[in-house]
């Protein structure tokens, strides 16, 4: 007797999947350290045509796992009831172009007075050498739990 494997609902659609993702929610973001464990840390993103965009700092530990291996697991999620998330599963690419006006796009997303968030960008990257990290998804799952639950069982009707 083979068992299906029950499943979360997913979002519907490509269109809720967007909307869940221009919520200014943290992202956990994965990279393999040199030992085989994983590094993961919250970090703000503005995802776009397609692809994820974060801002850090070169000297980051993230960082120098992309250089030695460039796959990355990021996590969205609510950090409240009902759960939602949205897994991405991809490889980072460096930008080193145009770094303050993509800086302050992300910041802008989590900040209400969208000069507070230029202001950070600007002491950012004066302080420190600072990236974008571009993540094009190779792979997504998404969970919804405000959709109705079932597993269908095999041979059941």
């Amino acid at each position: 007797m083979s068992k299906k494997h029950p499943q979360f609902p997913p979002f519907s659609n490509e269109q809720e999947v967007e909307a869940f993702l221009e919520r200014p929610l943290l992202a956990r973001f994965c990279s393999i350290n040199e030992d085989g464990s994983i590094h993961a840390t919250p970090i703000y993103y503005l995802y776009q045509g397609g692809e994820f965009l974060f801002g850090t700092q070169v000297a980051a530990r993230k960082i120098q796992n992309i250089r030695r291996d460039p796959r990355v697991t990021v996590l969205i999620d609510t950090d409240e009831p009902v759960l939602q998330s949205v897994l991405v599963y991809g490889e980072a690419e460096l930008d080193f172009e145009d770094l303050l006006e993509k800086r302050v796009r992300i910041l802008e997303r989590y900040y209400d007075n969208p000069a507070h968030a230029r202001a950070f960008a600007e002491t950012l990257t004066k302080q420190w050498e600072t990236v974008i990290i571009h993540v094009r998804p190779e792979k997504v799952v998404t969970v919804d739990y405000s959709k109705p639950y079932s597993i269908e069982r095999e041979g059941e009707q």
